[in-house]
């Protein structure tokens, strides 16, 4: 059969630069950092204290508060950002055939905060002291599960958790599915809310964080030699993703199409990237293959990024691979330099930087690079927005367990 054409017809954001999608694509412009110092809990003899939180976030203005008792932070924030996506995209549920309309949202690691909580009042107080909603307030899939509910959508409904890969694979997996005929409609994206003290705790324990406690705002530098580990940040990135014709049949305004989509598996670790990226190349690659685009065609990279020694240079290594002589010639940037690393919602945020950017024709920085590294020697937007006639662009994301998944996207031409 036909491959049906999938576009995207609305996005919704939340993050630490912006908790809308006007706030988060000008802040996006604009190189703002929304790295500080954790305010959620004390962190007292904790090695990193620096995180990407949201700021003014109250869930009060976007959820009944009858709701709120039932859901994780995480969960609170892919319903927001979806809220926003639906908003854009003009969808007027009473008009939609519910039972072709899907929900697919990512999440690396779920309800933590509630699964902290609980275990604290279990230790504390016993078992009786144990919510009855500890379960379905922790389950990775319970974002997705929550949205369904609210909106009666009772198409395709599931959750992806590949680590730093899930809001990628979310899309993608979404993509596949308009395409193959089986949803007209779905709601696509990634959720996290990870900044908890056993959280921290944790990737601080694998030293996968950055510890320039001192300069929170410098802390978050991609591909500059200085770099010395992520940032973590909580957010969500939401997009409604339509078949084109059931799109352009209720007029929907369209930002960009859908064309490609690659994934594949390292293979190789738990946590490092396969050496000289060669997992994230074939992801590339095959997502190229997909979209049916030249090497040469492709206008921008949104990276993944994520200001790890190693993860930046074997992202470097496999951009080399695939592009060869052109990858010095296509502009490349990590939006990690400014909101952190959402872990699970990172590539399904950056996929809605990427169509901004496209939409747009501007091409968001990559700041705090100030330290050139001789293994990192690309075109990295350097700290400040480019403007760019752009058709064509890529956003890779790579996660813990060797999950690499990358889009493409084109910008829509009428």
């Amino acid at each position: 059969m036909d491959k049906r054409r999938v576009v995207v017809t609305g996005v919704g954001v939340l993050t630490p630069i912006g908790l809308n999608k006007n706030e988060f694509w000008n802040s996006l412009k604009e190189g703002r950092n929304g790295i500080s110092q954790i305010t959620r809990f004390d962190t007292t003899g904790f090695p990193v204290i620096t995180a990407g939180e949201l700021k003014d976030f109250d869930p009060a203005q976007y959820i009944d508060p009858r709701d709120l008792r039932k859901m994780d932070r995480f969960v609170q924030y892919g319903w927001t950002a979806t809220q926003e996506a639906l908003a854009d995209a003009n969808v007027e549920l009473g008009k939609m055939d519910l039972s072709r309309m899907g929900v697919i949202i990512g999440s690396g690691i779920g309800g933590v905060e509630t699964w902290e909580a609980q275990h604290h009042r279990l230790i504390n107080g016993g078992p009786s002291r144990v919510s009855p909603f500890f379960v379905p307030m922790m389950i990775s899939g319970m974002a997705s599960g929550h949205i369904s509910i609210k909106l009666g959508a009772k198409g395709t409904n599931y959750c992806t958790v590949s680590a730093c890969a899930s809001g990628a694979h979310a899309i993608g997996e979404s993509f596949r599915n308009i395409q193959y005929g089986s949803n007209d409609m779905i709601v696509a994206g990634g959720s996290e809310a990870p900044i908890t003290p056993l959280a921290l705790a944790g990737f601080s324990a694998m030293k996968a964080l950055s510890t320039r406690n001192d300069q929170p705002e410098k802390a978050s530098r991609p591909f500059d030699k200085e770099r010395d580990g992520f940032i973590m940040a909580e957010g969500a990135g939401i997009c409604v993703l339509e078949e084109l014709n059931h799109a352009t049949e209720r007029g929907a305004r369209i930002y960009a199409e859908l064309i490609g989509y690659g994934s594949t598996a390292d293979a190789y670790h738990i946590t490092a990237p396969a050496p000289e990226g060669e997992g994230a190349a074939r992801a590339m690659q095959i997502c190229l293959q997909d979209a049916e685009l030249e090497s040469e065609e492709v206008d921008y990279i949104n990276a993944h990024g994520t200001s790890t020694p190693l993860n930046d240079k074997f992202e470097t290594q496999a951009i080399k691979r695939v592009f060869n002589s052109a990858a010095y010639t296509i502009p490349i940037s990590s939006t990690k330099s400014m909101i952190g690393h959402l872990l699970g919602a990172a590539g399904a945020v950056e996929f809605v930087a990427t169509v901004l950017a496209l939409s747009h024709s501007v091409i968001p920085p990559t700041i705090n690079y100030e330290n050139p590294d001789p293994e990192c020697d690309l075109d990295y937007v350097p700290n400040v927005s480019r403007e760019k006639s752009m058709r064509t662009a890529i956003a890779n994301s790579f996660g813990f367990g060797g999950h690499n998944a990358v889009l493409a996207v084109r910008k829509w031409e009428k």
